[in-house]
């Protein structure tokens, strides 16, 4: 009996121990389920809450997001608005935005206003063209749409540019063709001057198809995907082809063309651009380098860390470029002497190529130069076998910044992004010539 009471009582207190602690963990979560935590910093404090669906609408958009309660605090924010510079300590740090959302808030209208945002610690002088939208959120929230547009003005400014010139380099050749068919009629009695007449008249529409034609190259190595047609290419046919190419034009000059060092060489891209790019820096080469002088090519595959690279470079001894004209010889129809442009018929486009193949392939053009010594030219590119991988692995990173909202709090211990990009560009040095 003693035994069985000793077993109830101790059946009674371990039950009460259980409520206990059974109460105890209750009230426990309930205490962990009220206290504010990070992602809910704002609604727990008393702040207004986004309306369901909201965040899940705003984290797809392109655009940059702010959300705003009554206070101007920052509500949530998207990881694009911090990289911006838009929010900065939960707060707005933009003015006029932050005025246009003060008003938006008051009269509950919708603004839009296009703003030149200074770029932080560049420390350069360009600035970050966006576009602002505010519009209310329901009763106590204001919503920011920041678009950026600085990329958009850069290309458009490139297209009326590129327009421009090319209305006043076919305007030159054109013009001629009028002038001289004029003179070929008035000479109608005169057969040496209408021999004359039209053997310029044939150098203008010669120069003036070389133009088109290479705006059409233009055209298609800027839209043109080069894996959609690539194959391993041997360096040395490609060698070979730009070399006849020039020929005749270094026959002309007495100039000597050579090769050497490309043999075994494999290149992955497509064959005709990069045809293209290297029969216009030995085309270059030769236009730009006095008679009785000698052309070079040569190529070597070097170790590199996203696997090995094959460099073609093409030397000259010719005038050489300034280190002012460096600054800009690949943009299109810039060119360093005008009045030998027009002699050899050169339009000025032909590095402009040059750089757009290298670059969609994953490589680089580089220049190196001394004003009357000459001047090195070298195309680099993924050599066969990692090159095809490489392009294909930096077409898909190309989204960076995720649209997601964010909290303030969730940016605290995180450093901002300043739009700042180091690079390295080791300068190649100019391999010997010898004549």
């Amino acid at each position: 009996m003693d035994v069985n009471a000793a077993v109830a009582a101790a059946a009674a207190i371990a039950g009460l121990c259980t409520g206990v602690i059974a109460m105890l963990a209750f009230r426990w979560s309930e205490r962990e389920q009220a206290r504010p935590t990070r992602t809910s910093l704002h609604t727990a404090t008393g702040g207004p809450a986004l309306p369901p669906g909201v965040d899940t609408v705003l984290s797809v958009l392109r655009s940059s997001a702010v959300v705003l309660d009554e206070s101007d605090a920052v509500v949530k924010a998207s990881s694009a608005a911090y990289a911006l510079g838009l929010v900065r300590g939960g707060r707005l740090a933009v003015e006029p935005m932050l005025q246009m959302a003060r008003d938006t808030r008051r009269d509950g209208e919708i603004r839009q206003v296009e703003l030149d945002l200074p770029r932080r610690g560049t420390g350069r002088g360009d600035a970050l063209a966006v576009s602002a939208r505010v519009a209310p959120l329901g009763s106590r929230l204001v919503l920011l749409l920041v678009e950026d547009l600085t990329e958009a003005r850069r290309i458009e400014a490139v297209r009326r540019d590129f327009v421009a010139n090319v209305s006043h380099e076919l305007k030159t050749p054109v013009g001629a063709l009028s002038l001289l068919s004029e003179a070929v009629m008035d000479a109608a009695d005169e057969p040496d001057a209408v021999q004359r007449f039209a053997g310029r008249m044939q150098n203008e529409a010669t120069r003036l198809t070389s133009l088109v034609q290479e705006l059409i190259d233009l055209s298609r190595v800027q839209n043109d995907d080069p894996l959609e047609d690539s194959e391993s290419v041997r360096v040395d046919e490609l060698v070979t082809e730009a070399i006849e190419r020039s020929r005749q034009a270094a026959e002309g000059k007495q100039i000597t063309l050579g090769a050497g060092g490309t043999e075994g060489l494999h290149v992955w891209g497509n064959r005709g651009q990069l045809a293209a790019a290297l029969g216009n820096l030995v085309e270059n080469a030769v236009n730009y380098s006095p008679a009785r002088t000698r052309v070079g090519l040569a190529g070597r595959r070097i170790a590199a860390p996203g696997g090995d690279l094959v460099e073609i470079a093409v030397t000259d001894q010719g005038i050489g470029i300034s280190e002012r004209d460096k600054e800009r010889i690949f943009e299109r129809f810039y060119r360093v002497d005008p009045a030998r442009s027009r002699a050899t018929g050169g339009t000025g486009l032909g590095l402009s190529i040059v750089k757009h193949v290298a670059a969609s392939h994953g490589g680089e053009v580089t220049v190196w130069s001394a004003e009357g010594q000459g001047s090195t030219f070298t195309l680099r590119l993924p050599e066969a076998g990692s090159a095809r991988e490489k392009a294909e692995a930096d077409r898909q990173g190309r989204n960076r910044l995720s649209g997601a909202l964010k909290e303030p709090a969730a940016f605290e211990d995180e450093e901002r992004p300043h739009f700042e990009s180091e690079e390295t560009d080791e300068p190649l040095s100019a391999p010997e010539v010898r004549p």
